[in-house]
């Protein structure tokens, strides 16, 4: 019928605001997406987007009529799926992103298992300290870390992560135990990507400037380098949890700790999400424990 001509085109492109990210999103060319969106503008006899080379916005009157398309292709999406068994069977092509370290650890072993009980699910994952955009790049979600950016997106707590200040047992009877902040200073602290570490102090945020004689992008590095007594270290569980558990290290300046960030699912606003994101998101949310670490009883492998 012709009055659906174009429709989802103009949604698709309203949503990602730009014509590429649209046609992405659809599977067809932008040239198409860009024709169908001008034919629905002449058949309204009206403007709905602003276009220019840089940038797509939607104007007053588009933002009204795509209020009105998405709310009736939501109806239809939801229409199609109580029809179906879509929401019990994952398939089709997953796209998500997170963290590098997190990712290898925590993420892409779960995702594996995700995978492996679905078969006819493609999963695509790309793990990377970048911050993707989400809808231009075609990413149905996002592991991040930490306080979160206003932003469009939808977002769901999936976990927590705990930052920890801790040393050798060796290299604390050399140089003797940091009992305050001020007391850091006279202390060879391993250094990452930043030269301050965060705490808390009477509830209230502070970063305090260290320095040391390693300094190093690598977490994994500067664990080993903590391990063999070289400096004190802060690191978020995921490193040093099993060093900790193990008594390898020892936690400093726990009174100081600064409260755990959160682990998160980012991804794009959409009123009914796909079975395969929804059941992704579910999963790894029962997979994580508040903390962060892997419910080993969920995840374990027999041999």
């Amino acid at each position: 019928m012709v009055i659906w001509e174009g429709v989802s085109e103009f949604v698709a492109v309203a949503e990602a605001q730009s014509f590429t990210a649209a046609a992405k999103r659809l599977g067809i060319s932008t040239a198409q997406v860009s024709r169908q969106v001008s034919a629905l503008e002449a058949r309204l006899s009206t403007k709905l987007l602003y276009r220019t080379t840089r940038k797509v916005s939607v104007t007053d009157t588009g933002q009204i009529y795509y209020q009105q398309c998405r709310r009736v292709l939501d109806g239809l999406e939801e229409a199609e799926r109580s029809v179906t068994n879509l929401q019990l069977v994952p398939k089709g092509q997953l796209r998500l992103t997170a963290p590098v370290t997190f990712g290898e650890k925590v993420i892409a072993p779960l995702v594996n298992d995700f995978a492996l009980r679905y078969p006819d699910l493609e999963v695509h994952m790309n793990l990377t300290n970048q911050t993707l955009d989400l809808v231009a790049e075609g990413y149905d979600l996002a592991v991040r870390m930490g306080k979160l950016e206003a932003s469009s997106m939808m977002a769901k707590r999936l976990s927590s992560r705990t930052l920890y200040v801790c040393a050798s047992p060796d290299y604390l009877s050399s140089y003797g135990i940091p009992h305050s902040l001020s007391e850091l200073e006279q202390h060879n602290c391993l250094q990452g990507n930043l030269d301050y570490w965060r705490f808390q102090e009477k509830g209230k945020p502070r970063n305090i400037r260290i320095t040391g004689n390693i300094k190093c992008n690598s977490g994994w590095s500067l664990l080993d380098a903590a391990l063999k007594g070289i400096g004190i270290v802060q690191l978020p569980d995921y490193y040093v949890q099993p060093s900790l558990d193990s008594g390898q290290l020892i936690p400093l300046l726990a009174h100081c700790q600064e409260e755990d960030d959160g682990v998160w699912a980012i991804y794009p606003h959409n009123r009914y999400l796909s079975p395969k994101v929804r059941m992704l998101l579910d999963y790894l949310s029962n997979c994580l424990q508040p903390n962060g670490r892997l419910q080993m009883q969920e995840t374990e492998r027999t041999n």
